[in-house]
């Protein structure tokens, strides 16, 4: 592959063969600092993931790093904010990590993490939560949770199918439904002018003024078969690979019957399609309830458990947000649709410490294409000044090693990482809330994981 403004490292490329990664080890990895905190961040995060593959493998295994850029600082360098060397960096060596993004104001790429994620075709968003000893937490039990969501990344709302108030393409939307489906088209409150007028005669405001004129945004919502299975079929199948005890399909089906609840009934089928005995469906315990019973079906559950079936059961996602709370043990790995998968992962990384140390991967199962990332914000008032937590980026490293099959170096990450918490030696976000804590710069808690991984 040639590059316009990049030149590869010396190294070897990852690869994909039978659906298995082929690692060599001396693998290319592309990585982007990332804007504000990033640059900080990445420092001691290399330092953690090369202390760690030269203690796990000593001088037979190291990381090519490549950095390649995206976002604020790529628009300053070369005045693109995603440039195609970069896209194509990823798409040539299949894994690769980043730090926190800034996304363009005022038209172009509506978000380049999600850009990245379209272009690569990286379907799962892959959000494990766990707690670590220690860091404080705003809930009584934060050692019950224990996830790993599976987020649909690249259908639902997510997919930016959406048109602004007031332009003419919101407004060709708007016709359509008029014409061809007008009592769908009633349901939209205030989807025309007189609709507009009557409301504010009725609330005895100004009907003559422009503001009567009324203006509806439109969005679309769209979720399929084939979007629906390989997600599902990726959360099975690490489950399976993992002994989870049970897979969730968090939906608002009650509500978005076609859509969400499609994604529910979709979910089943695949899962015993695909797995067979190997799985056990609340579906499958509502089918033997009404031919024989809910006696049967109880009993055909406990059977089909003990057997080492893998639940696999829903939930409504108002419901499931207040259970993650409630009765997190309930919960283990969790599959569910984008906009859904965004509130809970953020929800949960709450209960065990906040986003500071909420890692993420982006992955496609079948081309092993793999962007891990930061999951926070570039929060740019603390560029510069090494005081942030590099956790969300050292634990999306973790994520990235053991995804190459690197397990022993994903192992030593967290062995460092419970250790520098242990020592309460910390970044500032940690340090405010534990007592007896030290504070650290982020570059001392970097170091402050490697003494403890040697």
């Amino acid at each position: 592959m040639s590059y316009k403004d990049i030149t590869p490292p010396i190294g070897d490329k990852i690869t994909i063969s039978q659906g298995k990664l082929n690692v060599p080890d001396h693998p290319v990895i592309p990585f982007i600092r990332g804007d504000g905190t990033g640059p900080d961040i990445w420092a001691a995060s290399q330092r953690v993931f090369d202390a760690a593959v030269e203690k796990a493998y000593g001088t037979k295994r190291k990381v090519s790093w490549f950095e390649v850029f995206a976002g604020e600082q790529s628009f300053k360098k070369f005045n693109n904010w995603l440039p195609d060397d970069t896209v194509e960096a990823f798409k040539e060596f299949l894994v690769g990590i980043k730090g926190p993004l800034t996304t363009p104001v005022g038209g172009g790429i509506r978000s380049l993490n999600v850009a990245l994620r379209q272009m690569l075709d990286l379907y799962v968003c892959l959000r494990p939560v766990q707690y670590f000893q220690g860091v404080p937490s705003p809930v009584k039990y934060p050692e019950k949770v224990d996830m790993v969501i599976f987020r649909e990344n690249t259908e639902d709302i997510y997919a930016g199918i959406e048109y602004p108030a007031g332009s003419v393409d919101a407004q060709k939307v708007l016709d359509f439904l008029s014409r061809e489906f007008p009592k769908d088209f009633n349901k939209i409150r205030f989807g025309s002018e007189q609709k507009g007028v009557d409301y504010l005669q009725r609330a005895g405001e100004d009907c003559t003024s422009a503001s009567t004129r009324t203006s509806v945004g439109v969005g679309i919502k769209t979720v399929s078969t084939i979007g629906t299975t390989r997600l599902v079929k990726a959360a099975i199948e690490y489950a399976l690979r993992f002994k989870r005890r049970s897979v969730t399909f968090v939906h608002k089906g009650n509500i978005m019957k076609y859509t969400e609840g499609a994604f529910r009934d979709w979910g089943y089928a695949a899962a015993e399609r695909l797995f067979g005995d190997k799985v056990y469906t609340w579906a499958k315990y509502d089918r033997t309830k009404k031919e024989k019973g809910e006696p049967a079906a109880n009993a055909e559950q406990s059977a089909a458990i003990k057997a080492g079936a893998l639940l696999i059961k829903d939930a409504i996602a108002d419901i499931a947000l207040q259970q993650v709370l409630t009765r997190p043990e309930d919960f283990d790995v969790i599959a569910t649709l984008n906009l859904n998968g965004d509130y809970l992962s953020d929800a949960l990384a709450a209960q065990v410490g906040g986003i500071g140390i909420a890692p993420g991967g982006n992955i496609n199962y079948v081309t092993g294409h793999a962007i891990f990332e930061a999951t926070h914000g570039t929060a740019p008032k603390y560029a510069d000044l090494d005081k942030v937590n590099p956790g969300s980026v050292i634990l999306s490293g973790e994520m990235m090693f053991r995804y190459m099959g690197w397990v022993e170096v994903a192992d030593l990450i967290l062995k460092g990482l419970n250790g520098a918490i242990a020592s309460k030696r910390v970044t500032y976000d940690f340090a405010r809330l534990m007592t007896g804590a030290t504070e650290i710069k982020c570059s001392e808690f970097g170091e402050n994981i490697i003494k403890h991984i040697l």
